[in-house]
């Protein structure tokens, strides 16, 4: 089970330290190129030998090239100045274009993680399976897990029924599941997120075994009333949306009335805490073509 992308890069790169931004929009970190350079090579001048590989990757007409982004990081004098950065996908594609010794054990990992995808790919029980024991050493008990995975299928089953019924772009997917996350918890996913304190962790992973059941519920409800109503668009799907995560608001109410305080929990299940809320304006997001 891949883990939080911010842990798994400094995990990479243990012992070096890799400058980050955590932008807010597009739920996205980017990385200093730099700081990259220098922990894969033996470059006593990092930027001089990002500057030769990024003249070679733009003659190249390398995609990674045209994905860098300009930030401003924190210097060694403390100012803050413009670098280089990429987002995750980017840093790992960069790995593969550094030609050092020191970047083989990072190239013989992406090698590992792509040979395991492939295996999930012909065998999904393999997925599961790796699934499970993500779960379990992050100290969620087997009840949690089951209910879990249970709504990833339920999941699954919603989007083939979306899917059928003429929602086909991944923003349409996300604005039908903000609908039925604002009708039973008043909150989109973003907001959701932002209320527990998490970034691209998964909201579900973070969520308390009522918030996983309401939530749950509200997408089996969408289903089933998607079946029967059969709407087709964004437009009809949403309304369909709507209905359903009201059936789980209805369960909510309920039962807070009967507890006499909130299901929804601002908790997270994270072994670390982001000391920071700072997002990245968008006037700071410079594409370098020079």
């Amino acid at each position: 089970m891949e883990s939080n992308k911010l842990e798994t890069i400094s995990n990479l790169f243990e012992g070096k330290e890799i400058r980050s931004v955590w932008d807010s929009e597009k739920e996205e970190y980017y990385f200093s190129v730099i700081d990259v350079i220098g922990a894969l090579t033996d470059s006593n001048i990092p930027k001089r030998y990002w500057s030769d590989l990024k003249r070679k990757l733009d003659e190249e007409g390398s995609q990674l090239y045209e994905n860098i982004v300009r930030l401003k990081m924190k210097a060694i004098d403390g100012k803050l100045r413009e670098t280089d950065t990429l987002d995750t996908k980017g840093i790992l594609r960069l790995i593969e274009s550094v030609p050092s010794p020191k970047a083989e054990p990072f190239k013989l990992w992406l090698a590992q993680m792509g040979n395991e995808r492939i295996d999930e790919i012909f065998d999904p029980e393999i997925a599961i399976n790796r699934a499970i024991d993500y779960y379990r050493s992050r100290g969620y008990d087997d009840k949690w897990i089951e209910a879990r995975l249970k709504g990833i299928l339920d999941r699954r089953k919603l989007t083939d029924v979306w899917k059928a019924n003429g929602i086909k772009q991944n923003y349409e997917y996300a604005i039908l599941t903000n609908e039925i996350y604002q009708s039973w918890s008043g909150m989109k996913a973003s907001e959701y997120k932002n209320y527990k304190n998490i970034r691209k962790e998964s909201l579900r992973d973070n969520m308390t075994d009522v918030e996983v059941a309401l939530t749950d519920l509200g997408e089996i409800a969408t289903r089933e009333l998607a079946k029967e109503h059969k709407p087709y668009g964004l437009e009809e799907n949403r309304k369909v949306a709507n209905m359903g995560g009201n059936v789980a608001k209805v369960a909510r109410d309920d039962l807070e009335k009967k507890l006499g305080k909130t299901v929804i929990s601002s908790k997270n299940a994270l072994r670390y805490k982001y000391l920071d809320s700072k997002k990245v304006e968008k006037n700071n997001i410079l594409k370098d073509k020079n």
